[in-house]
């Protein structure tokens, strides 16, 4: 195995306006007509892909719907009503929540087009945006891409679910005991074979599109006064009332809380290399299934507010649709079967994150900047993503058992949220940054653009997400949703990425120059077809 030089058999030196030549490959992928341009630096294109072609647009629809549909429409409707204040606002907000995922989405749909036989989204991304200095955001971002990739906060909820389905009572252990079995069973059904698990996860993302379908229909049966509710349209004559009481930390939380329910609109662009005619299939489907989202999310406010008043979804200790269901149907079956419901939708949620963050964290090891590639890289022996799956297990079983309950859990998952949320907005910017250099080296136009009024309100938008949480809430410091200093999770989450950085710097650039060696990238070529880079070191004296 031989060193690559920077520009290889397979790459063009292209000279920029700048007069400094920037070695790009030109390769086309197995699923697509339509070549990737990119910088040498990144992973190299899997011509083939190893984990196959079994993504179609059935499979992008339900990847994204059910990262979409987890738990939290079922149960954020309340929090979202108590920072909003009123009814009219809140279902102004689920339309803001649409727009700027709406955005977002269609920045990923152009990074898609242009790079459409690479899978992992943001990693392919931010490493195509951002290239110099070398290999520093995929070092950063694979980092914290590893230090986040647990999924404890899906867990616990389905382990509470389950207990409240079985009408028992349990304590903090008893819960995560379950939690741990339910995400081991979700990996077991994931980890031997792709066609089949991608299958299972479609047909659980069909019963929670039936189960907000129905619960949307009941909604609209409930508001046309045809079952015993009384007077079902008292929420929404006066719908702006409470307005006023809004403050702007309540309203940004309400908003965090939308924009985390709409999370999952980019799942599918994690297995973009698994699909035939990427381009062609996103432009549609990706959109289909946010849309549909969408109108059920807000279709399933209305039901809630429709069934029980502001001061009940407020104070009510069970989730909104819970409520809902009680005062529809009353106690008893009803209330068991939507725990069913809720049990089966979170499941999915599982299924569908771990899928999606797999790809990620195998094409954060095929850019060779973390230890061991082969393990992050191979699909032996199953032809599935084995080594990122047993690591997304490892680390939500730490994280489900050493956080205690309250706000340290809390704030785990709000430190995950808000790092995700600066890379966001890194990736919307990094878009504008990609269409000019791609226009100075004369690289052809994308098969789909965004236009850009889109991508400034996607700049927007994930920039008011990262900014606004550092705003106050009118109590105070100690006034958020925890009993600690209520920004303490966004300083944490830029501390950690800070200390990636700095990892990056001893790593690429400290440990070379004391050590008298330097790093080249070697091409990595595994019996299963997997390709990769790997870094190697090289003597200075040999070079």
């Amino acid at each position: 195995m031989g060193l690559q030089s920077s520009i290889n058999e397979n790459t063009e030196s292209i000279q920029g306006s700048d007069d400094v030549n920037m070695g790009y490959t030109t390769e086309i992928g197995g699923n697509t007509t339509k070549a990737t341009y990119q910088d040498a630096s990144g992973a190299p294109v899997e011509v083939h892909s190893p984990l196959g072609y079994s993504v179609g647009w059935v499979t992008v629809v339900f990847l994204n719907l059910s990262k979409m549909i987890g738990t939290g429409v079922f149960s954020t409707p309340s929090t979202v009503l108590k920072g909003a204040g009123s009814v009219g606002l809140t279902l102004f907000y689920w339309v803001i929540g649409y727009l700027m995922a709406a955005s977002s989405l269609s920045v990923y749909m152009e990074f898609a087009a242009c790079f459409p036989s690479r899978s992992g989204s943001e990693v392919v991304y931010l490493e195509q945006s951002y290239p110099r200095p070398k290999y520093f955001f995929p070092t950063v971002f694979a980092m914290q891409t590893v230090l986040f990739s647990f999924s404890s906060s899906n867990a616990v909820v389905l382990a509470q679910y389950l207990f409240k389905l079985a009408d028992s009572d349990y304590t903090n252990w008893e819960v995560k005991g379950v939690a741990v079995a339910c995400y081991s069973v979700a990996v077991l059904v994931l980890a031997f074979n792709t066609r089949w698990s991608l299958r299972v996860a479609n047909a659980i993302g069909l019963v929670k599109l039936v189960t907000l379908i129905f619960i949307a229909i009941t909604g609209l049966v409930v508001l046309g006064g045809h079952t015993s509710v009384k007077n079902p349209t008292a929420n929404f004559k006066n719908a702006f009332e409470g307005t006023d009481t809004a403050t702007a930390y309540g309203a940004t939380n309400a908003l965090t809380k939308v924009w985390f329910s709409f999370a999952g609109y980019e799942n599918a662009f994690n297995v973009v290399n698994e699909v035939r005619n990427p381009t062609k299939t996103l432009k549609w489907s990706a959109p289909l299934s946010l849309g549909v989202t969408a109108a059920l999310y807000l279709l399933a406010n209305i039901a809630y507010f429709s069934a029980a008043s502001k001061e009940e979804i407020i104070e009510s200790k069970v989730v909104a649709a819970g409520l809902f269901f009680e005062k529809v149907f009353g106690t008893g079956g009803a209330a068991s079967a939507l725990n069913f419901l809720i049990c089966l939708s979170a499941f999915g949620n599982l299924l569908a994150v771990l899928i999606g963050q797999s790809r990620m964290l195998r094409e954060c090891g095929r850019q060779g900047v973390l230890p061991f590639t082969s393990f992050w890289t191979s699909t032996r022996p199953f032809g599935t993503p084995l080594g990122p799956y047993l690591v997304k297990w490892g680390l939500t079983v730490l994280m489900i058992i050493a956080p205690p309950a309250g706000d340290a859990f809390n704030f785990v998952v709000d430190l995950a949220v808000y790092a995700m949320s600066f890379f966001g907005s890194l990736l919307t910017i990094g878009l504008v940054i990609t269409r000019i250099r791609r226009a100075r080296l004369n690289i052809p136009a994308p098969e789909y653009q965004a236009w850009h009024i889109t991508v400034a309100f996607a700049i927007l938008s994930n920039l008011y997400m990262v900014v606004m949480p550092w705003y106050p809430p009118t109590e105070g410091a100690h006034g958020g949703d925890v009993s600690f200093w209520y920004a303490t999770y966004c300083a944490v989450a830029l501390g950690i990425i800070g200390l990636c950085g700095v990892y990056y710097f001893v790593w690429i650039k400290l440990l070379p120059r004391i050590q008298g060696f330097k790093w080249e990238q070697t091409i990595l070529k595994l019996d299963d077809g997997a390709t990769a880079h790997r870094l190697v070191r090289v003597s200075d004296r040999d070079s």
